[in-house]
């Protein structure tokens, strides 16, 4: 197994007037929509085939107690559909100091390449400052889509701080 160095990369918006236009919905047939009281193995799908490419594998191992546990914290989910099948999702966890963080975000890999990327994050954020947190904020790192830390600093978010680190690959 290969170990990688990794650059996580933690970005932050503190004025919603940063947010520029809203990007129109790149496919007619998508609808993106909050997901209630959203069950713990439909989470743990999305989770699942979003991060597969990126090595996303924390909660991989979490138990089915451990996941409802989650939801039923402060975390908001949102599932973007394409014809009705599951396109992408993000979700919104609202933090102690008043801030929401994008806790997660991604498009499926059958989805990627047609636009849902700018128009899921644009979406995530205004859905984030429409709760009027103090900021909102995330992090991504080198193994995520070599598009996402492009798309988010078009979106407007500055970076705030960079760690390196390694990790074992399977």
């Amino acid at each position: 197994m290969p170990t990688v160095d990794v650059l996580r990369t933690y970005l932050e918006m503190t004025d919603p007037a940063d947010l520029g236009a809203a990007d129109p919905a790149p496919d007619p047939g998508g609808r993106l929509e909050p997901v209630r009281d959203c069950p713990w193995h439909f989470y743990r799908y999305l989770y699942a085939e979003v991060g597969r490419e990126y090595h996303w594998r924390a909660r991989l191992s979490w138990t089915e107690e451990q996941f409802r546990a989650h939801l039923a914290g402060p975390s908001t989910i949102w599932l973007l559909t394409v014809a009705g099948a599951p396109a992408g999702y993000f979700e919104l966890r609202a933090q102690e100091d008043r801030s929401v963080e994008i806790a997660y975000f991604g498009v499926l890999g059958e989805f990627q390449g047609r636009g849902l990327g700018k128009f899921l994050l644009y979406r995530a954020i205004a859905e984030a400052w429409a709760t009027r947190p103090s900021r909102v904020w995330l992090h991504t790192c080198t193994l995520d889509h070599p598009g996402a830390l492009p798309n988010y600093l078009k979106r407007g978010f500055r970076k705030v701080r960079e760690e390196r680190y390694q990790v074992t690959l399977p």
